[in-house]
């Protein structure tokens, strides 16, 4: 910039110069040598939102700095607090007269001068900060500095850069008329400049003089800083030699102007004798100098050596004045009394400062001499004054843009042909995009079809895009904006400038022209030609971004080795180094009114690269009519540049990024702010188009999608454009409510300006809430969600701090008028207040991939007509994820305890009333109350938990939980259709074991009878061999053991055991079911007898007449047949009741009628499930009758079985070699303990132990598998199936998938589990960890039998019994048996026994290595496959047009839904009359005008569009990314014969765009669809 020395000690003597001593004072000697960069100035820091006042000298530089960015008129009012405190106590905390305190109170000197602080800060600053404070100050009409000193060095420089982009409008007399006006940069403006200077001392205060000059009566103001000003008076270090400019600009009113043409004033600080430089500089480039002076005699011949006009303005009111001096210079410089200005002694200061104008007026009518101040440069070179623009970056920037800007002519022509990418070819591009979702023009054509055309279309557009190589312009910006930070930021401005001034040309031009035409309303045509050249005749940086996206985007459709595409990769890179840097970049193409999606992400996602893990961002939004001075009050509230000027409205939608500092950081919980500037709704160039109030729309839903807090800009004057606004921000926020996302919003009411505004327009905010709160029941009614009733179930807003007064920007009559200090005050407070909410907001900031993700789920939905209904966004999808993985964590471990418990439940009751058993009460019925009691007080704590761990999981704040608060209802009543199902379960299951050990006890009872009256036969026996003292061999024992025991035998009764009518019970059971199905269900019952019933495979047949007529339309139909649906139904169904049953079977256990009842509530609830198919009584009853016949002949066998099994004949008979071994054992007298020993481990611990191990592994074996990604949830689960499909490129696989999609998946499990466990050593630890528990229960017990001292065995037996009571079942009879004859050691048999345990664990480790793990899945008593098969295929649905299955997560979600839908011809539909497969795909269909028809429709067309009406539990998503249904586009292309052929049908018409999906794409397209990393 300008060259300054660097502040080195080298640099300066040895002592500390002036300059660097203040420097020092205010804390900006660092600043010096590295300059201020805007990105400093802007970030938001603690001093952005605190009012905290100066304290000391360094605080004043940043004070003024805030105020001037926020565009404060009292920015220059600055000094430190302590000083004026100190001034104050004084006087509040004395009373007595103290007259010398008075007259010694405070001195200006320990102030600083404003002026001082201004240069200090030029000094420090780089060109960019100086431009941005020129700008600032000029529309505070503050003088801004023309020739800036550096007092060490003596050298100045001439501010040409800094005021570049100062723009005026203003209006000279000549054009009142026609109420034109001009608007130019000051800079290039030619125009007379007056010349103030000062001679030696002065009484008079020029500046002072000079502000009078330049004000109205009616609008004073200080636009020079003078003495009689706040600190104006503190002494002056650094500002001298400062010469500052301002201007004056009529308005065309002849009564208010003061000069009726433009001119500029310039105001020299300090001594022209001090500063010859400066003064000759003044002197070769103004129309006349006024030289205030009190004493002539010094200067006379500094005044002689230059040609300009003089005018003397002396004070004759001063001691000090001569007359003599002032002759003889007048003399000498050949002054007329024209030329001399005295203020007499009665004159008044408002008298002479009409006499100076009067002077200058006629100075500018004679003067010829006007010079715009770049004209300047060239004589500020010949005095050897530096001009900020000669450095290097500056001048090579310059070169480029010019090389851009040199080239155009005629602005339309030059787009073409430079920019020709964003033209017609990308508004046509945009045009498809969106009737690729919206579906308006398919008319008859198939839609899947038509699709393709589309997309065809499309590539021939990009092709076409290609085709045009990079123009000039293009390879010049994309080369300058390659170059290094600086030149790269100079070469954009410049351009920007340049640019504007083009555009501003041409708009002025056509402005003009319209002008004419509307006078005369005939020339309609032209007059529409006009304003279409208007819309296109802006041009402006953005265009030569927006064509950079366009040249990416096209580049993506090549491929990927092809040189071109890659040339251009770092595209993305070089954007958001400058969204960095804080450029603006566009976000949404306001004349395309399309976002270019690729180009937008690339840039946000190199973004993040750049930032990360620093990338979070906060966004802030404004909304509003256009011209209400958006870009105004975001730029005054963060001091940024959205391009604001006349004729110039904002189209689309701009970011920009602001830095937040460390030190608020913690405040805001984010790194960065992202501003989004949008274009003017129901702006007039698009009210032409009819289009206009979707084009607003869609921008309002965009942005406040996207923002944390949208800024709603209201001007009061304006009701009915009010209200049309406030319909589209309504429908905003009512769509994003419905998407998850609740956010806040502001109103700003501009241009009012009165103190009681807030009160006064209580009133209007009531009306204002009133007004959105029907606009709210207007849109929910649009939208369709009627549940919407006023604006706060949308947002959070309140009407007392949701609005914000904003006084008018400008203070007076514009050009003269400054920016209203009550503006700027107001806009700090709503951007404090801003700040404040956005801190105290509970959710964490997105990072800003999760941004980008915003915008694309967004814009994908907003593309649709229907935005609510095809919102998808993988943030959510994520968030739901989540959240279902939790939540199938917490019902699983729910279920986990609840089997551990009925397992322990089912242990104490199977040994109840044993001597295992643990009871305090011997009866059963009291033991089974006390159980349920328990398990409903388990299962409480169960639910309770899983309910608060839900309510802890939406208290989160990361995560985006609040995106998936919608769902938290259905999570909480799956919890509880969860506890109702496992209380149902484990009622049933505790009532059947204890009736079953019940209906034991008498059976029980006879077999210990008879053992014990054996028993004591036996012993008679051996008491009978004994006495005859003759040696008996085993044989002659065996004899007599025989003849003994068939004896004892024929003497014992044996009660016939009852059989019980198991199809008796199970008719009743029926019977009762079906009577509240009505009279036709109990007739066709008692048509069929149930044991003719199950056997054989059940048949749905279509009988009557109405049937026929209704099979054949069904065909007609081209739907599945619903005989066949009905049928698939049926074979699910049964294939679960079948598995069921042979469950029990497997059990051996006793018939219980809770399993008819189970198994009658598992058919009604599947048919419940399906009432998409509508089952008729005449399908139901013989389905149940076909079900229960066959399980009734299997249970009636089962408890047959189990009769016999424990038939007391058979039992005695059982342990007839038993008794028979004992018996020689005793008579012989021989040891028995090893062998006793030996049978207890082998009869009752063995089986017990298998038998727990079998119960207990099942959920070992599900919460294994649960850990695999493949089943941890639904969508995870489909996921891996449908690679796993695609991997296989198997079509009998995906065949078996498609029509028996259960019996798939439930294989599919079963594999993995086998896959899993057959790979890993998992299956045999699990049974090594029971296994060990239950050794060591029994170590324990034979341990603490032993320290218990018994008298007997059998004592010692049941100790060891009692103490595992709750851990195994041991088996009755095997105890029996054992009891039987037992004469061992208790000491002895303890250590055999513990001895066989040893050896028994290891023969089981064994076993279970042998086992293969198919044997051991058959025989669990918790069976894994369907456990998890439940689990993964949830409630079961699949979607009514394709079949997909239903996705949805927990059991009692309201609403089904499936991440993937398929082409209808998989589910076997087909066209009438061609038998061709269909390829509509419903994620299409239901965005379209076609129709359906199907037996919910009773055979009459409905359209797809409202198929909520048919299906209202089905939510089917459009396909938002068009690429997500290729999967099986690439399936039906490459297996469509074997489709016909399987389906009977004919191949489908197969699109020529899905012939092209490779596998790929397929996978890529699954991965996206599944949100898969």
């Amino acid at each position: 910039m300008h060259k300054s020395i660097p502040l080195t000690k080298s640099g300066f003597d040895s002592a500390e110069t002036q300059l660097e001593s203040f420097l020092e004072d205010l804390g900006l000697e660092q600043l010096y040598r590295e300059k201020l960069s805007l990105s400093t100035i802007l970030q938001i820091d603690e001093k952005t939102i605190t009012d905290e006042p100066a304290k000391c000298n360094s605080d004043l530089p940043w004070y003024f700095l805030k105020k001037l960015m926020m565009v404060n008129v009292t920015a220059r009012n600055v000094k430190c607090v302590s000083s004026c405190e100190s001034a104050c106590d004084g006087a509040s905390g004395k009373t007595e007269l103290d007259l010398d305190n008075l007259f010694n109170s405070e001195d200006s000197d320990d102030m600083l001068n404003p002026l001082d602080i201004i240069t200090a800060l030029f000094l420090c600053s780089d060109g960019f900060v100086q431009q941005e404070m020129a700008l600032k100050m000029s529309m505070c009409q503050f003088s801004v500095p023309l020739l800036l000193p550096d007092c060490d060095t003596k050298q100045c420089t001439l501010m040409l850069w800094a005021m570049r982009d100062i723009v005026k409008k203003h209006r000279p007399q000549s054009l009142s008329e026609s109420k034109g006006f001009i608007e130019d940069r000051i800079v290039v403006s030619e125009l007379p400049m007056i010349s103030f200077v000062r001679l030696g001392e002065c009484s008079l205060s020029k500046s002072e003089i000079l502000n009078k000059l330049l004000s109205n009566s009616q609008q004073y103001h200080d636009t020079f800083v003078h003495s009689n000003m706040e600190c104006g008076d503190s002494p002056r270090r650094i500002s001298n030699g400062l010469t500052e400019i301002s201007w004056y600009l009529p308005c065309g009113n002849k009564n208010m102007d003061i000069f009726s043409e433009p001119v500029a004033v310039a105001n020299l600080r300090g001594d022209i004798a001090s500063f010859e430089t400066q003064f000759s500089f003044l002197c070769q480039t103004s129309a006349a100098v006024f030289v205030f002076f009190d004493n002539l005699e010094s200067g006379c011949e500094l005044l002689t050596q230059h040609k300009a006009e003089i005018f003397l303005v002396g004070n004759h009111q001063s001691n000090h004045s001569s007359m003599a001096a002032l002759k003889k210079v007048a003399t000498e410089l050949g002054l007329t009394n024209n030329n001399i200005l005295l203020k007499a002694k009665h004159m008044n200061n408002a008298d002479f400062v009409k006499k100076l104008r009067i002077t200058v007026r006629d100075v500018l009518k004679s003067s010829k001499r006007k010079m715009g101040i770049e004209q300047m440069a060239e004589i500020a070179h010949e005095l050897g004054i530096w001009v900020d623009e000669d450095c290097q970056e500056c001048q090579t920037a310059r070169r480029n843009a010019d090389a851009i800007t040199a080239e155009i002519q005629d602005i339309l022509k030059y787009k073409d042909a430079q920019l020709p990418l964003q033209g017609q070819i990308w508004k046509e591009l945009s045009r498809l995009e969106k009737e690729e979702f919206r579906l308006r023009g398919v008319g008859s054509e198939n839609i899947e079809k038509y699709k393709s055309d589309l997309q065809i279309e499309k590539e021939k557009l990009r092709k076409e895009q290609n085709s045009h190589d990079m123009s000039n312009a293009m390879t010049c910006f994309i080369q300058a904006i390659s170059s290094p930070g600086t030149q790269r930021s100079y070469f954009l401005k410049w351009l920007r400038m340049k640019l504007d001034n083009l555009s501003r040309e041409k708009l002025s031009d056509l402005r003009e022209q319209y002008k004419e035409k509307s006078k005369n309303s005939e020339n309609k045509e032209e007059i529409k030609e006009i304003d279409r050249q208007l819309s296109n005749s802006s041009l402006g940086t953005e265009h030569f971004f927006r064509e950079m996206g366009q040249i990416y985007e096209a580049s993506l459709s090549l491929p990927e080795t092809d040189p071109s595409r890659q040339q251009l990769q770092h595209l993305p890179k070089l954007c958001a180094g400058l969204l960095l840097d804080g450029f603006p970049l566009e976000l949404v193409d306001g004349d395309a009114s399309n976002i270019p999606l690729r180009w937008v992400s690339d840039v946000l996602s190199q973004l993040n690269d750049l930032v990360s893990p620093k990338n979070k961002i906060l966004v802030v939004t404004v909304l509003g009519v256009q011209s209400t001075g958006k870009s105004t009050l975001l730029n005054t509230m963060f001091g940024v540049q959205f391009a604001v000027s006349s004729g110039r409205c904002t189209r689309g939608a701009f970011m920009l990024l602001i830095r937040v500092n460390d030190n608020v950081k913690n405040i805001l919980k984010c790194d960065y702010m992202m501003i989004i500037d949008t274009e003017g709704l129901k702006s007039p160039e698009l009210a032409q188009l009819d289009n206009s109030y979707e084009h607003d729309n869609e921008l309002a839903t965009l942005v406040v999608g996207l923002s944390d807090i949208t800024i709603i800009n209201i001007a009061m004057e304006n009701s009915t454009e009010m209200k049309d606004i406030l319909q589209i921000v309504v429908h905003a926020f009512l769509r994003m409510t419905e998407v998850g996302k609740k956010p806040k919003c502001q109103f700003v009411h501009q241009n009012v300006s009165d103190v009681s505004a807030h009160d006064k327009n209580l009133r209007d905010r009531k009306l204002l809430l009133q007004q959105l709160n029907e606009m709210t029941q207007a849109a929910a009614k649009m939208e369709k969600r009627e549940e919407n009733k006023s604006f706060t179930d949308v947002m959070e807003y309140s009407p007392d701090t949701g609005n914000w007064y904003v006084p008018g920007l400008w203070n007076g009559n514009p050009p003269m008028a400054p920016v209203n200090a009550g503006y700027s005050e107001a806009v700090y407070e709503l951007k404090k207040n801003i700040i404040q909410m956005l801190g105290s907001c509970e959710l964490s900031a997105n990072n800003i991939l999760e941004f980008t993700e915003w915008v694309k789920s967004l814009w994908n939905a907003v593309k649709h007509e229907n935005f609510i209904f095809s919102f998808r966004n993988s943030l959510v999808a994520d968030a739901y994820m989540r959240l279902c993985t939790e939540f199938n964590k917490w019902e699983w471990e729910f279920k986990k305890e609840m089997y551990k418990w009925v397992t322990e439940a089912d242990t104490k009751i199977s040994n109840f009333g044993t001597v295992a058993g643990k009871s305090e009460t011997s009866n059963m019925s009291d033991f089974l109350t006390h159980l349920k009691s328990e398990a409903s007080a388990e299962l409480s704590k169960w639910e309770t938990k899983i309910l608060e761990n839900l309510a802890e999981y939406f208290k989160q704040t990361d995560g985006h939980v609040y995106l998936v608060e919608g769902y938290k209802e259905d999570f909480a009543n799956s919890t509880k259709s969860l506890r109702r199902e496992m209380e149902n379960s484990v009622t049933n299951q505790l009532t059947a074991t204890a009736d079953i050990r019940q209906g034991m006890t008498e059976i029980d009872r006879i077999k210990e009878n008879h053992k014990k009256q054996l028993e004591g036969r036996v012993y008679a026996l051996i008491e009978e061999c004994r006495q005859k003292k003759v040696k008996m061999t085993d044989k002659e024992l065996d004899e007599k053991f025989d003849k003994m025991w068939n004896k004892a035998v024929n003497e014992q009764s044996f009660p016939k055991q009852k059989v019980t009518d198991v199809i008796a019970r199970v008719t009743s059971a029926l019977r009762t079911n079906l009577s509240h199905r009505g009279g036709g269900a109990s007739k066709l019952f008692s048509q069929k007898r149930l044991q003719d019933c199950g056997q054989g495979p059940f048949k749905c047949t279509v009988e009557g007449w109405y049937k026929q007529i209704k099979h054949k339309v069904s065909k007609f139909f081209n739907v599945e047949d619903h005989v066949m649906a009905l049928q698939k139904i049926a074979d699910s169904i049964i294939t679960d009741c079948t598995e069921f049953v042979a469950d029990k079977v497997k059990r051996k256990n006793n018939y219980h009628d809770t399993y008819i009842q189970e198994i009658l509530h598992m058919i009604d609830e599947r048919l419940q499930n399906n009432q998409n198919e509508k089952t008729e009584i005449e399908f139901e009853v013989p389905l149940k009758q076909h079900i229960c016949g066959f399980a009734a002949r299997q249970f009636q066998k089962m408890h047959e079985d189990f009769l016999h099994e424990n038939d007391p004949y058979r039992c005695l008979n059982q342990n007839k070699k038993n008794f028979c071994d004992d018996f020689k054992d005793v008579f012989h007298e021989r040891d028995q303990c090893q062998k006793k020993a030996k049978e207890f481990t082998e009869r009752c611990l063995r089986p017990a132990i298998e038998e727990f191990i079998k119960r207990s592994l099942g959920p070992d074996i599900i919460g294994e598998m649960k850990t695999k990604f493949e089943l941890s949830t639904r969508m995870f689960f489909q996921y891996s199936i449908l690679l796993e499909l695609l991997s296989k490129k198997d079509f009998k696989k995906y065949l078996s998938f498609i029509c028996s999609y259960e019996s798939y998946a439930k294989q599919w499990v079963h594999d993995h589990i086998v896959e899993h466990f057959s790979k890993q050593r998992t299956m045999f630890e699990f049974e090594d960890q029971h296994l060990q528990s239950r050794i060591n229960s029994i170590n324990i017990a034979i341990n603490k039998a032993k320290t218990e001292k018994s008298g007997d065995l059998k004592t010692f037996v049941e100790k060891v019994c009692q103490k595992l009571g709750d851990k195994l079942v041991i088996s009755q009879d095997a105890l029996g048996a054992f009891m039987i004859l037992n004469h061992a050691d208790q000491e002895q048999f303890a250590h055999w026994l513990t001895e066989c345990v040893k050896e028994m664990e290891q023969d089981l480790r064994k076993k279970f290595k042998e086992t293969s793990i198919q044997m051991k899945l058959k025989s669990l008593h918790v069976n894994p496959q369907r456990e998890l098969l439940s689990q993964m295929t949830g409630c079961g649905k699949q979607c009514p047009f394709c079949k997909a299955p239903c996705e949805a997560g927990g059991r009692e979600h309201t609403e089904h839904h499936t991440s993937l839908h398929r082409p209808q011809g998989l589910g076997r539909y087909r066209w009438v009359r061609t038998e061709k497969l269909v390829i509509d795909i419903c994620s299409s269909s239901v965005i379209s005008d076609i129709c359906f028809r199907s037996n919910e429709t009773k055979g009459k067309w409905h359209p797809y569009k409202r198929y909520t009406e048919i299906y209202p539990d089905w939510k089917i998503a459009p396909d938002t990314s068009l690429q997500a249904t290729d999967y099986w586009k690439y399936v039906l292309a490459k297996f469509n014969t074997e489709f016909a052929e399987a389906y009977d049908a004919r191949p489908a018409d197969i699109p020529s765009t899905w012939k092209i999906i490779t596998y790929k794409q397929a996978e890529e397209s699954l991965k996206k669809t599944f949100n898969i990393k």
